[in-house]
């Protein structure tokens, strides 16, 4: 297990992002880590200038998220993994530190999940939306697009390549974000288009609060990245901050005790970003790989 750990400011707010844990896929190494580096400091850019101008850590998380979501090289939004029909099905969460929370699953229609999310979250009572229609959207005053702008080719081909058995690269990836502001205020989002070839409805961690998001002022804010069945079961997540919580553990030694018990022993694999009550940051994995940024200002420290 590999653990980076970034002790907290002297002052200022934090961010730390992912762009999925697994293996090195056949597009990374056809294509290069360029790209992928270019993505991870633009969506970094993003969430950076928000905290920056002295916004919200909710703000910042979901200009991050975005910044993925429209960048066809991560599995999230545009360029999202498929299900078994060739479709993209899409889940996303978001939640602050104050224990606000909103998710939407199996996403069809919303450019941005993240977004959709987070109209969930602000503009209804309810937590969680499974599969909302084009009204729905245009109710809470989303971004709407035909399901074939989720399609690009690599994707197909990587469908074809899983469905023929002929795959050796995981097939799991999501992207997410956590911050702490100016404030002292702490946010996470999550967004992702779950595994390739799963089967149409399949729903992961990425939407489920306490598995593949969890946030809570003064304490945490984590964003996961894995097989989501072994999240959810583990409830990684939430496990992570009630070690802190309730046992006062470091939030390092609370990462690696978690992903020992919950994941490691079972064999499954997965990483963390997450922030503290008081800045400090941590990414963490188990995978061979895991696309992050981190940083206390707008020069992040990536890994590839």
């Amino acid at each position: 297990m590999q653990i980076f750990e970034a002790p907290p400011p002297a002052e200022g707010p934090s961010l730390a992002l992912h762009g999925g844990a697994g293996g090195r896929l056949e597009e990374l190494t056809r294509e290069g880590r360029a790209p992928y580096t270019d993505g991870l400091r633009a969506a970094f850019s993003a969430g950076w200038q928000v905290l920056a101008s002295g916004g919200s850590a909710l703000d910042a998380v979901c200009a991050s998220v975005e910044v993925f979501e429209n960048d066809p090289l991560f599995n999230a939004g545009r360029g999202a993994a498929l299900t078994a029909t060739g479709q993209a099905e899409l889940d996303a969460s978001v939640m602050t530190g104050a224990g606000l929370a909103g998710a939407v699953a199996a996403s069809k229609h919303a450019k941005n999940p993240v977004w959709l999310a987070r109209a969930v979250m602000e503009q209804t009572e309810h937590a969680l939306i499974v599969d909302p229609d084009v009204a729905f959207l245009e109710r809470l005053g989303v971004e709407v697009v035909e399901r074939g702008y989720f399609i690009t080719e690599p994707r197909r081909q990587q469908l074809e390549r899983v469905m023929n058995d002929r795959a050796v690269a995981p097939r799991h990836g999501t992207v997410g974000a956590v911050a702490r502001d100016d404030s002292g205020r702490l946010a996470a989002a999550t967004s992702t288009g779950g595994m390739t070839g799963q089967a149409d409805g399949r729903v992961g961690d990425s939407p489920i609060v306490g598995a593949g998001v969890y946030a809570r002022d003064n304490v945490v804010a984590i964003s996961s990245t894995g097989h989501g069945e072994a999240f959810i079961r583990g409830v990684v997540a939430y496990d992570i901050a009630a070690r802190i919580r309730y046992t006062g553990a470091d939030l390092a030694a609370a990462v690696r005790d978690t992903f020992d018990q919950e994941l490691g022993q079972h064999g499954y694999t997965g990483g963390v970003i997450a922030v503290g009550g008081d800045g400090r940051i941590v990414v963490a994995h188990n995978s061979p790989a895991m696309f992050s940024a981190r940083g206390n200002g707008p020069e992040p420290t990536l890994t590839t």
